[in-house]
C-alpha cells in the first residue's frame, strides 16, 4: 500500500521542524490497532497488521520533531519540543480535513534533553484506552490509531518492554508552539505559524478571532473533562491545542469520590492541576497564549492588550455556561440550578460519594426508584431532601441517561489491564476497552467495570508520566 503524507507544519514553519529519523524496529509486533480509525484516514487494516508495521513505527520514512516551549507547572521552559515524538506528516481524513501522525516513543531526538526518547507498553496501552474512551463520552481528544512493541527494553525503575504509540490529531500546534515562536523574536515566524493554526482549524478568522476560537474551544474543552470527573494532571502550556482536543495522557486519571481538591499525578506535589482548579488553570494557559500572539493583535502594544484581556475575559462565563449546561443535562433539568447544584456536591464531597456511579444510578431515582443513588451517601435524611427538591423540577431519566457514562476507564482497572498487558497478556487491556468505547447504558456481564475502586486502592493512588 502506498501511503502519501503531506508535511504542512514543516513547510509552513521549517525554523519549528527538525528532520529526524525514528529509532530502527527490528522486531516489530502489533498490540492494538484502532481498525475504525484506519478506514477513516484511508488505510487498509489488514495491510497495518502485516507489511505495514515498519510504517506504524516510523521507519517507512523521516518525519520532523517539532519545536515548541512551555511553562511547566508554571516555571517557562523556552526549548521543549518533542523530545520521543515525531510527526510523520498528514494525512486526509474522510471528512476533508487532514490530522497529524504521530508518534511517541519513536527515540530521542534534539529536543530530547536528559531521556532516553523510548517509552514502555503501559503507558503506551494508557493513552490509546485513556484516548478512545474520551472519544466514546464525546470529548475533543487526539485518538490512538495502534501500539506497536518494538522487542527492546527501556530501562526504567526495573526494565520495561518497550512499545511505540501512533496517534492522530486535528494537529499537534499547542499554546506551547506559540510561545516558542514569539520567543524568538521573529515577528514574521509568529504570523506564519498563526497562518498556519488558522488555515488548519478556524480557516477565514483575524488573529484576534483565533485567539477567540481557542479560548471558546478550552471552555468547553475543560468543562466537558470535569462533567465526566476527568483529571489531566498535567496542564502545561504545552499541552493545551489549539484546535481544542485533549492531548497527553500522562499522568491523568478519573476521579472516584467527589473532592475538587482530588491530584493523582506524582509529579503534582502542590495539587496546581487538582480537579477543581483546571479552569483557573486553562485560563491562565490562555493568558500566556494571549501574550504571544500580542503583536498580531495591533501594532500598538496597550490596544493589543486591552483585545487580549477583553477576549480573556470571556473565558469565565463561557466555561460557566458549558459546565451548568452539562450539569443541567448530568441532572435532567433546565434552568437556572445553581443552587441545587452547590448542594448536590456539598452532600456528595461530605458523604465520599463515587462520582461517576452518582450520576448513572440517579435516572433511576427518576423513574421512581431512588435507592441505587441514595445508598451511596451516610446522609439519607440530606439525600432523600435533596431528591425531592429535584424531583420537583421533572427530570428527564432517558436524557440522562444519555449523558451519563456507567463505564469509564477506572484508575483500578486500567492499573490491572496495563500490569497484564506489559506481561504480555492483553485480555483485560480489551475487555476495558471494550468497555469504555460503548460508555453509556448498562451492558449485562460488565459489572466489573462499574464498580468503584476499593477503598484500599483509591487511599494511595498515584499516577505518572511515563517518561
Amino acid at each position: 500500500m502506498s501511503i502519501s503524507l503531506s508535511s504542512e507544519f514543516a513547510t509552513a514553519v521549517p525554523e519549528m521542524a527538525v528532520a529526524w529519523e525514528a529509532v530502527p524496529v527490528r522486531e516489530p509486533e502489533l498490540l492494538a490497532l484502532n481498525e475504525p480509525l484506519a478506514k477513516e484516514l484511508g488505510l487498509d487494516p489488514a495491510w497495518l497488521r502485516s507489511n505495514g508495521l515498519p510504517f506504524l513505527v516510523g521507519n517507512e520514512a523521516p518525519g520532523v520533531a517539532q519545536a515548541y516551549a512551555g511553562h511547566q507547572f508554571g516555571g517557562y521552559s523556552p526549548r521543549l519540543g518533542d523530545g520521543r515524538a515525531l510527526l510523520l506528516g498528514e494525512l486526509k481524513h474522510e471528512d476533508g480535513t487532514l490530522r497529524d501522525l504521530h508518534l511517541k516513543g519513536s527515540g530521542r531526538t534534539p529536543f530530547a534533553r536528559g531521556g532516553d526518547g523510548l517509552a514502555a507498553v503501559g503507558p503506551m496501552l494508557r493513552e490509546y484506552v485513556l484516548s478512545e474512551a474520551m472519544f466514546a463520552l464525546g470529548i475533543p481528544t487526539t485518538r490512538s490509531l495502534a501500539v506497536v512493541s518494538t522487542g527492546a527494553t527501556v530501562q526504567r525503575e526495573e526494565p520495561l518492554a518497550g512499545a511505540v504509540l501512533t496517534r492522530v490529531a486535528k494537529s499537534h500546534l499547542r499554546v506551547g508552539s506559540f510561545q516558542y515562536a514569539r520567543n524568538t523574536g521573529d515577528h514574521d515566524l509568529l504570523r506564519r505559524l498563526a497562518d498556519h493554526a488558522i488555515a488548519r482549524h478556524y480557516p477565514g478568522s483575524t488573529y484576534l478571532e483565533l485567539f477567540e476560537q481557542v479560548v471558546a474551544a478550552q471552555a468547553s474543552l475543560v468543562a466537558r473533562w470535569m462533567l465526566v470527573g476527568f483529571i489531566h494532571g498535567v496542564m502545561n502550556t504545552d499541552n493545551m491545542t489549539i484546535s481544542g482536543e485533549t492531548i497527553d495522557y500522562g499522568p491523568c486519571a478519573f476521579m472516584e469520590a467527589y473532592d475538587p481538591t482530588t491530584v493523582y499525578s506524582s509529579i503534582d506535589h502542590r495539587g496546581r492541576y487538582a480537579f477543581g482548579n483546571q479552569p483557573i488553570v486553562a485560563e491562565w494557559n490562555l493568558a500566556r497564549l494571549a501574550e504571544a500572539l500580542l503583536p498580531l493583535f495591533s501594532d500598538d502594544e496597550d490596544a493589543a492588550v486591552k483585545l487580549a484581556l477583553e477576549v480573556l475575559g470571556t473565558f469565565e462565563g463561557q466555561f460557566e455556561q458549558a459546565w451548568m449546561g452539562g450539569l443541567n443535562a448530568k441532572l435532567g433539568v433546565s434552568g437556572d440550578i445553581k443552587p441545587l447544584v452547590k448542594d448536590l456536591l456539598t452532600l456528595m464531597h461530605e458523604n465520599h460519594v463515587d462520582f461517576t456511579t452518582f450520576f448513572w444510578r440517579l435516572s433511576a431515582a427518576a423513574r421512581g426508584d431512588a435507592e441505587p443513588a441514595r445508598s451511596l451517601f451516610l446522609d439519607l435524611a440530606g439525600i432523600d431532601a435533596w431528591i425531592a427538591r429535584w424531583r420537583e423540577l421533572g427530570p428527564d431519566a432517558d436524557a440522562m441517561d444519555r449523558v451519563n457514562p456507567v463505564y469509564v476507564p477506572r484508575n483500578h482497572l486500567v492499573e490491572e489491564a496495563l500490569a497484564a498487558g506489559a506481561d504480555g497478556d492483553l485480555g483485560p487491556f480489551e475487555r476495558l476497552l471494550d468497555a469504555v468505547s460503548s460508555p453509556y447504558g448498562e451492558r449485562p456481564g460488565l459489572e466489573h467495570y462499574s464498580t468503584p475502586a476499593p477503598q484500599d486502592f483509591t487511599t494511595n493512588y498515584q499516577t505518572f508520566c511515563g517518561t
